[in-house]
């Protein structure tokens, strides 16, 4: 095992994608051998596992975690991309919805559920991306997927904001659980903000800044 292999823990900046990241890495390393245990999108934040050197080959052990986020929804807004970089698509009244009505359209998304992977996803359908597909206009059918909602509460309300926090399975998508869950209100949302906080027993207070990337911060841990 070389010394550029292992983890480093990286608290990802909004704005910047996945793969920027990778590059920061290589650059700061000098070494190709890098990858990431799972997408965060540019809007998303937080905790973004880089693999190095032979630790790629890890990729599945960190892919199959369960993952923690803090999000903000929006109420009254559907969006192309199902969050605030999209184009808004419809708006819709949601003063009337009760706070009551929104902690039980929350509580019907917990336990063992289905869910149709965003157009926006990284996922692969026929060796495309759906992303790309969804950059050209073109949408196709996607099967739902099993996942498990461990735990979703509420954490504040700011009308038309929500904040709150999810544990999920692997494979979930946060941006389309909050459309599932405006169009269970009847009004639509969008998310404003992600943030993961932990993969698996690794957390977000022990990743470094973007900036702050060196040989240093590499990890090496026994899987």
């Amino acid at each position: 095992m070389s010394k550029y292999d292992g983890l480093i823990f990286v608290n990802k900046p909004r704005g910047v994608t996945s793969h920027d990241v990778v590059d920061v890495v290589r650059k700061r390393l000098n070494i190709r051998k890098v990858g990431h245990s799972g997408t965060l999108d540019p809007l998303a934040e937080g905790l973004l596992i880089m693999l190095v050197g032979t630790y790629t080959k890890k990729f599945s052990k960190f892919a199959n975690f369960d993952k923690e986020y803090m999000g903000i929804l929006k109420l009254g807004e559907v969006t192309s991309t199902g969050d605030s970089q999209g184009e808004v698509l419809k708006k819709s009244e949601y003063i009337h919805i009760e706070i009551k009505t929104i902690e039980e359209a929350f509580t019907r998304f917990l336990g063992d559920i289905k869910q149709i992977p965003p157009m926006v996803s990284a996922l692969r359908v026929k060796g495309k991306r759906l992303y790309e597909l969804a950059r050209r206009g073109i949408t196709v059918e996607r099967e739902p997927r099993d996942i498990k909602i461990y735990s979703l509460k509420i954490e504040k309300y700011d009308l038309p904001f929500i904040e709150f926090c999810v544990h999920c399975s692997k494979g979930t998508y946060v941006r389309k659980l909050a459309e599932d869950i405006g169009e269970t209100l009847g009004c639509g949302a969008h998310m404003v903000k992600i943030l993961r906080q932990s993969i698996g027993p690794y957390k977000l207070k022990d990743a470094v800044e973007l900036k702050d990337i060196n040989e240093g911060c590499l990890r090496k841990i026994t899987l």
